[in-house]
């Protein structure tokens, strides 16, 4: 400020001499304005000049998500035949273990289906005895060919479909030798927790009738939780499997860290991508579908850089002054172009050349000062 301050004496005290005062060029366009300075306005900034360089910065990639589990990781308990809701001592948040009891269904085709069961059962011994008569009977040429196969068809059939009954036994949580032994049969079938976790969605009560498609109840296990994040189009080239990603949650303020291990194979109609990450630590506190938001480090590219005091803020926008040269009378112009700037990092700024000449001659020290006369040059007009 005290230079700041130093100028507008100067630009005071020699307002009666041309060659002395700051000439101000505003232009249609407010990305551009220039100013001429004397050499000993120049001076009393203090300021200094640079030329844009080559620097290797470590490249990041702005990205959104949250947290998510793996397919295997979350389960849709339902009824494979359907039926009634019984009994269920289920509720949100509870934490269940794989094979413990879930919920119990009740439905009178259960009884029909062991029944077949056992009626089917019960004569294999019969079809298996035919067979073996029939193929004594064979053998010694006293039975035409013709009884052999149909008894055998027979048998085999007959196994087919005691084979399709004991795998809809299976399906509904029903021992066939189990039932088989003790003849007991029931209209109630068990339905267990395929893994250990925690429930999230109760979707049927006592006594509805669930379909075979119906969801009765969800359970996640959050002890493999993983980051999945979206990406712009523009930026899948520059991520790489087995990159670190920081990031933090909603409400948080310690950062997280990921490492990317898949990056999808399609653009959605919104231009993104899908990557998939895994967490470095893993938080059983954690809860899928948390909102994150974080950096996905890319890796160390050379790119044209600034030293990041040469970059000005102006309504929401990046400038730099840009040296002239210097005139016969000592006197210099310094034209303000707005710059498109990327990634900063100890004390640098990369910097996009599309609105800057390769070897500009950029003002460093005294970018500020020159910023504060032309909005206070702009306010007196």
């Amino acid at each position: 400020m005290k230079k700041i301050l130093a100028i507008f004496l100067i630009l005071s005290a020699c307002s009666k001499e041309e060659k002395t005062t700051p000439k101000l060029d505003n232009q249609a366009s407010a990305q551009v304005s220039k100013i001429e300075l004397t050499r000993e306005q120049v001076e009393m900034i203090g300021m200094k000049t640079t030329n844009v360089s080559r620097m290797a910065l470590s490249g990041v990639v702005h990205v959104n998500g949250q947290l998510d589990v793996p397919p295997q990781n979350l389960v849709s308990v339902s009824a494979p035949f359907g039926g009634f809701l019984k009994s269920t001592s289920m509720l949100q948040g509870k934490k269940v273990r794989a094979g413990e009891v879930v919920a119990v269904i009740e439905n009178a085709e259960y009884i029909q289906l062991q029944q077949d069961f056992l009626d089917l059962s019960s004569q294999l011994d019969l079809s298996k005895s035919e067979l073996e008569r029939q193929e004594a009977l064979s053998r010694e040429n006293v039975n035409a060919q013709k009884s052999l196969q149909q008894a055998r068809a027979a048998n085999e059939s007959l196994q087919a479909r005691i084979a399709g009954l004991r795998a809809k036994l299976k399906l509904i949580n029903i021992d066939p030798a189990k039932l088989i032994a003790a003849k007991d049969l029931g209209s109630s079938i068990n339905l267990y927790a395929p893994i250990t976790g925690y429930v999230t969605e109760i979707n049927a009560n006592i006594g509805k009738y669930v379909s075979p498609t119906d969801v009765i109840m969800k359970i996640v296990d959050s002890e493999h939780l993983h980051a999945e994040l979206v990406v712009f189009e523009k930026d899948v080239l520059k991520l790489k499997i087995g990159q670190k990603v920081r990031f933090v949650l909603a409400n948080e303020n310690n950062p997280r860290t990921a490492t990317v291990y898949l990056i999808g194979r399609e653009i959605t109609s919104q231009r993104t991508v899908r990557v998939h990450c895994h967490l470095d630590k893993e938080d059983p506190n954690l809860l899928p579908g948390m909102f994150l938001s974080g950096d996905v480090e890319t890796g160390t590219e050379q790119t044209n850089v600034l030293p990041a005091n040469a970059v000005v803020d102006f309504e929401g926008k990046k400038y730099v002054f840009v040296a002239g040269n210097e005139t016969p009378d000592g006197s210099r112009e310094f034209e303000m172009v707005e710059v498109t700037t990327g990634v900063e990092q100890n004390g640098f700024v990369e910097i996009d050349l599309d609105t800057l000449a390769e070897n500009s001659t950029i003002v460093t020290e005294g970018a500020f000062d020159l910023l504060a006369t032309i909005k206070n040059t702009d306010g007196e007009e």
